[in-house]
């Protein structure tokens, strides 16, 4: 390993032992207490009266779970580093032993500096204490002094927008109100190494960019972040290098752009199993009112048993199915067409269209119809979320989930010529006139 590493990982590990209980039935409390009493009461009466109770006839099997299993790596100083990887990878236990929040089974780390996290909402904040309290807690662990906390106070605050709710005891904020505050005071004290989660997918869209452009201008200053996320175009713009985990070892590093592009590739077009379905969503709150079970293209046309190939210009839409645990009015649906490196092709809302989705409680069907953008050759994925308004977190959301290939069958001359992943128009007119100052015979060609 080179010295000039800021982190250094070494065969690292994390062993969870799991416990499977199998038996006749789930033992209670009640039933503890109901077995004790009865053994009490049979020692009273009949010392040879020995009977085995339900509860004891379960039986508990132990298993080794490696959540993290020899990996190795390191980041330079200054350096921003992408983590990613499905769901269950072992992205947030490895930042959690990076950020000593537990500690690894196996394998070395060496870390020079201080380090700032922000792994899950509420992280390090006493829910008792005020948005002020909380700013100099944390500046506190991170070994600042209350000078510099103070220098830093008013930027974190306007930062945060939390203003009005500065001396409210942070129990009471919502969970976006947490989650700006947090950022705010991690990327505002000055850590040698700043580690974020996805928790940023909490925030709305103004305030991810906000964070986005907070955690460049840090890297910039010299200073290194960890940055995990299932959004690859903020892993493509914001880090250099990228490291890939999957089922907790390390699959490949370097990059970013070339292991975003490897990464989302081996993502099989043709699958859209549930179990497979679940790696793509996003972290969202436990209690919100729906949820995206399952997208695929319609049913109404060839493409759809074809593999997902589709051909330029062919009109294609997309089946959104919904769960809903309460009644649902005025809704928004966006639909983010990109393509296998992260970049924008196209944003589609259904209030751009006048449509405010309303669902009743169960499962709901969002049909959306596309008739005019026509892409070029390519694997495209979509994210698709549904939120309350276009300022709010959203209610739940997919991300980079493969949508289809498009093929060229023949009607778009020379198109490897042209931009990768343009979009194409076809429906236009042409007229080309002479100049009026020009000298000639006024044809028109």
């Amino acid at each position: 390993m080179k010295s000039d590493a800021i982190i250094t990982v070494e065969g690292l590990g994390k062993r969870y032992s799991l416990r499977h209980q199998t038996g006749e039935r789930y033992t209670a409390l009640r039933d503890v207490l109901a077995d004790k009493a009865k053994s009490i009461f049979r020692r009273r009466n009949s010392s040879s009266d020995v009977s085995i109770s339900e509860s004891q006839r379960l039986s508990v099997s132990k298993e080794d779970f490696w959540a993290l299993k020899d990996v190795s790596f390191e980041v330079k100083q200054g350096e921003v580093l992408g983590i990613i990887g499905r769901n269950g990878a072992g992205k947030s236990t490895l930042l959690k032993i990076l950020s000593r929040i537990t500690d690894p089974t196996e394998g070395r780390i060496r870390i020079k500096g201080r380090v700032a996290s922000l792994l899950e909402v509420g992280t390090g904040f006493h829910p008792e204490l005020t948005g002020r309290e909380n700013i100099f807690l944390n500046g506190a662990i991170l070994g600042m002094q209350r000078r510099e906390i103070k220098a830093k106070f008013d930027e974190i605050v306007a930062f945060a927008e939390v203003e009005k709710f500065l001396d409210t005891p942070v129990k009471r904020y919502s969970s976006g109100m947490y989650v700006r505050l947090a950022f705010a005071v991690a990327a505002h004290l000055e850590p040698e190494i700043l580690v974020v989660d996805e928790v940023l997918a909490v925030g709305d869209a103004e305030f991810q960019e906000k964070c986005l452009g907070k955690m460049s201008e840090v890297a910039r200053g010299g200073r290194t972040v960890l940055f995990v996320s299932h959004n690859m175009g903020a892993i493509g713009r914001l880090t250099q290098a990228a490291l890939w985990l999957d089922t907790g070892s390390v699959l490949d590093m370097g990059s970013s752009s070339f292991i975003v592009e490897k990464y989302l590739s081996n993502i099989p077009l043709r699958t859209q199993g549930q179990n497979r379905f679940e790696s793509f969503r996003r972290r969202r709150d436990d209690n919100s009112p729906v949820l995206i079970t399952n997208v695929r293209l319609g049913e109404n046309h060839a493409a759809a048993s074809a593999g997902r190939v589709l051909s330029m210009g062919m009109k294609w839409s997309i089946d959104i199915s919904l769960k809903a645990k309460r009644n649902i009015i005025g809704a928004n649906i966006t639909l983010i067409i990109k393509r296998t490196d992260g970049l924008l092709v196209s944003v589609i809302t259904s209030w751009d269209n006048d449509v405010c989705a309303s669902l009743s409680i169960g499962d709901n069907l969002i049909h959306v119809e596309i008739h005019d953008l026509c892409l070029f050759p390519g694997n495209y994925l979509v994210d698709i979320g549904i939120d309350p308004s276009m300022s709010a977190p959203a209610y739940d959301a997919i991300c980079d989930w493969p949508l289809f290939s498009i093929v060229n069958t023949g009607c778009i001359k020379d198109w490897l010529e042209r931009p990768s992943a343009a979009v194409h128009c076809r429906a236009v007119s042409w007229k080309i006139s002479p100049c009026a100052d020009s000298n000639d015979d006024g044809r028109v060609y």
